[in-house]
């Protein structure tokens, strides 16, 4: 079957792939149509008073005590060119449409006293067509902080089921008001390995002193065994490390910010990835997390066991800022370094929703490797960047909604890939209603590797996603 693909740096585009590009791109002028017409039928009441800013339950008079619910919808339609190999069900499938629920979600939290604050979290993640069927939401954080100082956030201490990371800013993302399609998973260490989406059961320290925020934190990560992941039985047999089945030991992590411009305000743990010209950022931050034993490998046949620590470093600079506030304009811009040891040898495939279950007997390939899958962590080293303009407020007319469209690289030299895994995405974010209501096509074109050996060897071509995404948030 002759493949629909694109060859990073020419021209080339199958026929197929830019019908797909075509019908997205009506969609989108169709939905621009529907919304538009509607919006400039109606009167301007940019001016009038909102019946309900939000859900909010004030606790006493001056509403410094409070409950607050928010919730997040984030629905996926989707083309992928799938990798070599891969299969759906047992057969071939060389491309695939999918619709999607990537997120769902409720937070709920509060300021109960001067010093007392709780946050929960409750929803459910990457349910498409080959999802077990019955929709199992599942507690994402339940956690409970105190202040130490009343009206200052010098000091705070928590603990609980949190996202709460030292690595980086994208370990503990705010998904609402992330400004690309989706997160730098490769920032998630072990995500859904020895965690739970991310999450662990955490203590910790955070506050902000002057232009320095800081978070300091031990964690009890998960054991593999207890992750779903289907795992070999007795000691490891290979070079290449895997998280340990024998063993448990605790994580330190640790995350400094120094503010030089607006200091970033955090009532929960979460970060934003923009402001969208609502404060201007310029921030340098260092992040490490560390573990005793994490994985394992075997030089010799499973003779004899070595164990290896989880030590990834990382440094970035994170830039949001407004270019012009009458118009409404602003730049958004992130640089990050990270370091990331595993252990000798270690990689991991990744799709995110996956969209195949299976690769055929014969394929060289990665186990993991079929769908929408990359080489997502490894030992190595990865640089990832991201730049956006958030153009005029009043492009499509006042209280109309804008545009802003993105780009992101990826980009990793991984111990047992040949040549450098790069992956990037250009996309467009419609704010139809600020970021309650958004529109988001992104393209996404990433390599593909065959096992060879040990070694993964870059192939010539690559394969390509896209996405239209619909978010609801408030």
């Amino acid at each position: 079957m002759k493949r629909n693909t694109i060859i990073f740096g020419t021209k080339k585009m199958e026929i197929q792939l830019f019908r797909i590009m075509l019908k997205c791109i009506a969609v989108l002028m169709l939905l621009n149509f529907i919304f538009l017409s509607d919006l400039l039928a109606q009167k301007d009441t940019s001016t009038k008073k909102k019946d309900v800013d939000e859900i909010r339950v004030k606790l006493n008079d001056d509403g410094s005590h409070y409950l607050k619910l928010t919730i997040l919808g984030q629905l996926w339609f989707r083309y992928n060119e799938s990798n070599p190999g891969t299969t759906v069900l047992k057969e071939p499938t060389a491309e695939i449409y999918d619709i999607g629920i990537r997120r769902a979600r409720f937070q709920f939290y509060g300021q109960l006293t001067d010093h007392a604050f709780f946050y929960f979290y409750f929803g459910q993640d990457n349910f498409n067509y080959l999802s077990p069927r019955k929709f199992t939401p599942f507690i994402q954080d339940a956690l409970a902080e105190y202040k130490v100082k009343k009206g200052s956030e010098a000091l705070i201490f928590g603990g609980g089921l949190s996202i709460i990371s030292g690595l980086s800013r994208f370990s503990q993302p705010q998904v609402a008001n992330i400004m690309s399609m989706d997160i730098p998973l490769f920032t998630q260490s072990t995500f859904d390995l020895t965690d739970q989406a991310g999450r662990k059961l955490s203590m910790y320290a955070r506050g902000q002193v002057g232009k320095l925020d800081y978070r300091l934190i031990l964690s009890n990560p998960f054991p593999i065994t207890t992750s779903g992941t289907i795992l070999p039985t007795g000691n490891p047999t290979t070079p290449n490390s895997n998280f340990a089945q024998q063993g448990n030991h605790m994580q330190y992590q640790g995350l400094l910010i120094w503010n030089f411009f607006d200091r970033e305000t955090h009532v929960v743990a979460y970060m934003p990835g923009t402001y969208y010209g609502a404060k201007k950022v310029l921030n340098l931050e260092a992040g490490f997390i560390e573990q005793k034993n994490a994985t394992w490998s075997s030089p010799d046949g499973g003779q004899t066991v070595d164990y290896h620590p989880l030590n990834c470093w990382s440094v970035a600079v994170f830039y949001d800022a407004p270019l012009n506030k009458t118009k409404g304009t602003a730049l958004n811009a992130y640089l990050g370094y990270f370091d990331t040891q595993y252990g000798p040898g270690y990689l991991r495939y990744v799709g995110i929703m996956p969209t195949a279950d299976g690769l055929a007997a014969s394929a060289p390939y990665l186990a993991g490797s079929q769908g929408n899958a990359f080489p997502t962590f490894g030992t190595g080293h990865v640089v990832y960047s991201q730049f956006g303009y958030l153009l005029d407020k009043d492009l499509f007319g006042k209280g109309n909604g804008t545009l802003m469209p993105y780009a992101t690289l990826q980009t990793a030299s991984y111990d047992r890939l040949n040549k450098q895994m790069t992956i990037f995405d250009l996309g467009v974010n419609w704010f139809i209603s600020g970021n309650t209501s958004k529109l988001t096509l992104d393209y996404q074109n990433r390599p593909v590797y065959s096992l060879v050996g040990n070694n993964l060897i870059r192939n010539a071509s690559r394969e390509v996603q896209l996405v239209l995404q619909y978010q609801f948030s408030f």
